[in-house]
């Protein structure tokens, strides 16, 4: 039997049926006899035609009847079973609802906000689907946890699996609401789709209805091909698809979307360039926006201000922090509130080491005596002398040190007039460059081109970037002013790009490596030529190898072959550029997104297998992970991750003692991007998908084919029928003289 919408309404259909009859029956009471001699004779041939007329009046109060009910039963909107076995009661409806909780649901407006929303639709749907008659069962799966479980059966993904709607439904519906947070992910809704159609396939009796609630942030549906490819797959599959929006309208925003240190030296006592980035999402500009800052938990830094953004741009400041004291450091920085709240702030740990120390093996066995050596020249120019420290600390070594020591700890490592190495000194160094390690070259009289070529270019998939064939010299063109060096705007070089800084163009360039005529650096994309000689022919090459990268100076890093380091202050700056350039991909600040495990990779001979994860200051929500092998020591992982902020690591030394390691973990700033696509919109982009739309505030179970089919269209098209047919009873039924006649009559 059809259920109701309105069941209230319901009854009052059925009362409306009778009011025709009541009607009539009135009608009947206000009736007075009178004898006329004319009428007796009229209802003695009345009566010839009783039985035919009082048939046609009863038909035609049945049809007033059913006229009105129809009225009342579209305002109650029935809604029919969908087929045999729900009429029969072995059929079910299966309501599995996609919640967004992404950080772009917590926008407030008033005392409420986007997830508020959600709830409370998720709520409304509970308690119209426990009024159902039929079998109801009850999916609830946040958008945060789709990505890491299945939600089918009894994945510990949902809230609620196939839970059956019984008279306990509610109260465990309303406990489970009432303990969901939003959270600081950027969750889409396309994980929990996918989700979806991993569940195990409906069964014969069972209809599904997809309700998925969410704020349709453009980010997300702006190009849906996969999430329309999904929803066809649904639908082909004879689910119904239900979208709720549960924000109204597009907010202000700021959002902190970067905070990091530029490039430089990081060491005890030198100034670190920070830089912070704060983008507008709303859609006026912002003025007058303050950015405080803070160091180490509790120690203010001068504040910035940013004096305006306008709508879709990024402000960028940048400033200054130096520490005194070796080890990580937090830093924090903050915007006031608006409608998120959860882009307001950003963090990052800086490790900052007493002094950074760089490797130099040189292939001349005197340098370390040898005032014109290469690395007496690399030495002098990385740990300048003077009241500025550097904060480098070169250490030389012959070329075994490779094979023989570690060299993780290494910041940087040049290698300066090398004949050739041996194949576990290469493979160290291929090792070392792969984990984010920086790697230069410099060239000299001992250097073996077919040694190069053959070990250390290997055809493109060794460390050296190009194929040199043979030391060449650069002949002296007096006519030309061209400056021997041409520089690109690479970071090294990147202080030369300024006409106010000429000392570059006075190097004199006399004796290089050439490089292979059929070598051509376009075909490559992870090679490029940094600088080349005023003859077009490349000088400095780079390379990225693994998550390292690799500069080859096919010179001398002594004056042997150039001018470059003999009283040239450009050859300083470009040593610490290229020191700072080197070593980018070991000096990371320990941030990435909320969600991204914590991992931390420790020697087992130093520190015991276990290592507590926590959030500063929150010990109770610490978590003891015992660490597995991996091939560089033990890891141990932590998924416990999930909200912005600072976490630590601690790990237990040989001797008993507690270190810690740090970590930041940052929301995603796109998330912050509020605009939304309203109905239409979503329309465009879903062509082709059997969906329905409706805001939070108009959802209804009825506002889809809740557990079968709504009646209303049809009751319609009946009602139109029984109008049309009792305008034809009723003219039928009544008398209708001819016009002819009378007019014949009236004219006698």
């Amino acid at each position: 039997m059809p259920t109701f919408l309105f069941p209230s309404l319901a009854a009052a259909a059925a009362g409306l049926i009778f009011v025709p009859v009541a009607i009539h029956l009135i009608n009947l009471l206000r009736h007075r006899r009178v004898q006329w001699a004319a009428m007796e004779f009229l209802i003695q041939a009345q009566r010839k035609n009783r039985t035919w007329i009082m048939l046609k009046q009863l038909l035609l109060l049945l049809l007033r009847m059913l006229a009105l009910a129809a009225v009342a039963l579209m305002v109650a909107q029935p809604i029919s079973q969908n087929n045999w076995a729900a009429i029969l009661g072995g059929g079910q409806t299966h309501h599995i609802v996609l919640l967004d909780d992404s950080y772009s649901m917590s926008d407030r407006w008033q005392k409420t906000s986007g997830f508020d929303a959600g709830l409370e639709v998720v709520r409304r749907l509970g308690k119209q689907v426990a009024q159902q008659n039929s079998a109801q069962t009850f999916t609830l799966l946040r958008f945060s946890r789709a990505g890491s479980s299945a939600a089918g059966g009894g994945s510990t993904g949902a809230d609620l699996a196939a839970q059956t709607v019984d008279s306990q439904f509610l109260d465990l519906l309303e406990s489970k609401c009432a303990g969901l947070r939003v959270s600081e992910s950027s969750a889409g809704p396309a994980d929990a789709l996918e989700a979806v159609l991993k569940m195990p396939a409906a069964a014969a009796d069972e209809k599904r209805i997809i309700h998925v609630v969410s704020d349709f942030r453009a980010k997300d549906w702006e190009n849906p091909a996969t999430l329309r490819t999904s929803l066809q797959k649904l639908t082909n599959a004879g689910e119904k698809i239900q979208l709720v929006q549960c924000v109204d309208r597009l907010r202000p925003n700021l959002a902190v979307t970067s905070l990091r240190a530029l490039g430089g030296t990081r060491a005890v006592g030198i100034a670190i360039k920070m830089e912070v980035a704060v983008k507008n999402f709303g859609a006026d500009t912002a003025v007058n926006v303050p950015v405080e800052l803070k160091e180490d938990g509790d120690r203010p830094l001068p504040g910035l201000r940013i004096e305006s953004i306008k709508a879709g741009e990024t402000a960028v400041l940048e400033f200054e922090v130096t520490y005194v004291a070796a080890g990580e450091h937090r830093l924090e920085a903050h915007i006031p509130g608006d409608a998120v709240a959860a882009d307001n702030a950003r963090y990052a740990v800086l490790d900052i080491p007493a002094a950074l120390p760089v490797l130099i093996i040189d292939g001349d066995t005197t340098a370390a005596t040898n005032r014109r050596s290469d690395a007496n020249f690399l030495m002098t120019a990385l740990a300048a002398p003077g009241p500025s420290p550097t904060g480098i600390k070169p250490q030389l070594e012959a070329a075994r040190y490779l094979r023989e020591k570690p060299l993780a700890d290494f910041y940087g490592i040049y290698l300066a007039n090398i004949e050739r190495l041996d194949a576990s000194e290469i493979e160290a160094l291929e090792q070392y460059v792969k984990d984010g390690g920086g790697l230069a070259f410099f060239c000299g009289e001992l250097t073996s081109p077919d040694f190069y070529k053959r070990q250390l270019y290997r055809d493109g998939t060794g460390l050296f970037p190009a194929p040199i064939i043979g030391r060449t010299e650069l002949l002296v063109n007096k006519l030309e002013k061209t400056p021997d060096l041409q520089v690109s705007k690479h970071p090294i070089f990147k202080v030369f790009q300024d006409e106010r800084n000429p000392f570059i163009n006075s190097v004199n360039i006399e004796k290089y490596y050439a490089i292979d005529r059929g070598w051509k650096p376009d075909g490559n994309p992870a090679v490029k030529v940094v600088a080349r000689l005023r003859t077009g022919a490349p000088l400095v090459i780079e390379r990225s190898f693994g998550k390292g990268r690799v500069v080859a100076f096919l010179t001398t890093a002594a004056t042997r072959w150039n001018n470059w380091g003999r009283e040239n202050p450009s050859y300083v700056v470009a040593l610490q550029e290229l020191q700072s350039y080197l070593a980018a991909g070991r000096q990371v600040e320990l941030s990435q997104l909320v969600g991204q495990p914590l991992e931390v990779v420790f020697d087992p001979t130093r520190y015991g297998g276990k290592v507590i994860f926590a959030q500063p200051g929150n010990a109770v929500g610490a978590t003891t992970v015992d660490a597995s092998p991996v091939p560089t020591g033990l890891k141990a992982i932590s998924t416990d991750a999930n909200a912005s902020g600072f976490y630590e690591a601690q790990l237990t030394t040989a001797d008993g003692r507690n270190e810690l390691r740090r970590f930041a973990r940052n929301v995603d700033p796109d998330e912050g991007n509020l605009q939304l696509l309203d109905g239409p919109q979503l329309a465009t982009r879903l062509k082709g998908v059997d969906y329905q739309f409706a805001k939070a505030d108009d959802f209804t179970v009825g506002s889809q084919d809740q557990a079968g089919r709504k009646l209303s269209s049809a009751i319609l098209y009946t009602l139109v029928a029984l109008l049309l047919g009792e305008q034809v009873l009723a003219y039928s039924a009544s008398y209708h003289p001819a016009k002819r006649g009378l007019a014949r009559g009236a004219n006698r």
